[in-house]
C-alpha cells in the first residue's frame, strides 16, 4: 500500500500538468462553439430558407457523428487532404468547437424564439433596422435566457475531451495513460484521475451558476433563469 501511495504522489505533478491541458481545450472550444452558435442561431430564426437549410446540414452532421469520428475524419482526413498541418490540439479544438457550436445554435435558437415576435415588431416601430433590434434588443436579452443551457455545454465538453487522447493531445487522460504504462496501477491512477475530473466539472459549474444568478432576468421564468 505504501508503495501504491508513492507512486501516486511521484505521478501527481505530471498528471496534474494535464488539467491545464484540459482546461485550455474545454475553454478554447467552448469559446469557438458560441461564435459559431450565436450566428447560426440567428440565421436559423431571422435567415432566408437557403440559409436556414445550410445551417440545418451542419447542425445535423456534427449532432449525428460521434466525436471519436469527427475526430478521425478531420485528423486523418479533411485536413491532410487540405494540405495543412495542424497540432493534434489544434485539431481538437476545431472539432470540439465545431461540434459545440451545433449544440449552442440550438440552445441560442430557442432563447431568441422564447422572447415572441413583439419585441422586434416594436424595435422596428421606433424606426430600428432588423440588425439594431436583433443586436440592442434581442441579442442581449437572448444570451442571458440561454446562460442556464449555454452552461450545460461545460461538462459537456469537459468529459467529451477526454477522446482527444486518440489523436495524442496531451490532456488528462493521456498523462493518465502513460503513468499507467509504466506504473501498473491502473485502478489507483484512473481514480486519481476521475477524482480531478470531478473537481473540474464541480468547480466549473459553480462558477456558471454564479453567472447565471448575476445575468438571469427578474421575473422571467418565474425567477429560474
Amino acid at each position: 500500500m505504501t508503495d501504491v501511495l508513492a507512486t501516486v504522489i511521484e505521478s501527481l505533478p505530471y498528471l496534474l500538468s494535464g488539467v491545464g491541458v484540459t482546461l485550455a481545450l474545454v475553454l478554447a472550444s467552448l469559446a469557438l462553439g458560441f461564435a459559431m452558435g450565436v450566428p447560426l442561431s440567428l440565421v436559423q430564426v431571422y435567415g432566408r430558407r437557403t440559409g436556414r437549410f445550410l445551417v440545418s446540414v451542419y447542425v445535423w452532421f456534427f449532432r449525428g457523428l460521434p466525436n471519436l469520428v469527427l475526430l478521425f475524419l478531420f485528423f486523418f482526413g479533411i485536413f491532410p487532404a487540405m494540405g495543412l498541418n495542424l497540432s493534434p490540439f489544434v485539431i481538437a479544438v476545431i472539432v470540439l468547437g465545431l461540434r459545440s457550436g451545433a449544440y449552442q445554435s440550438q440552445i441560442f435558437r430557442g432563447a431568441i424564439q422564447s422572447l415572441g415576435e413583439g419585441q422586434m415588431i416594436a424595435a422596428r416601430s421606433l424606426g430600428m433596422s432588423r440588425w439594431q433590434a436583433i443586436r440592442h434588443i434581442i441579442l442581449p436579452q437572448a444570451l442571458r435566457v440561454a446562460l442556464p443551457g449555454w452552461s450545460n455545454e461545460y461538462p459537456i465538453l469537459l468529459t467529451d475531451s477526454a477522446v482527444c487522447y486518440a489523436i495524442g493531445v496531451t490532456e488528462l487522460l493521456t498523462r493518465a495513460t502513460r503513468i499507467v504504462s509504466i506504473t501498473y496501477e491502473p485502478m489507483i491512477i484512473y481514480m486519481a484521475c476521475a477524482v480531478i475530473y470531478i473537481l473540474l466539472n464541480y468547480g466549473g459549474m459553480r462558477i456558471f451558476q454564479m453567472l447565471e444568478e448575476k445575468f438571469r432576468i427578474p421575473g422571467f421564468g418565474n425567477g429560474a433563469m
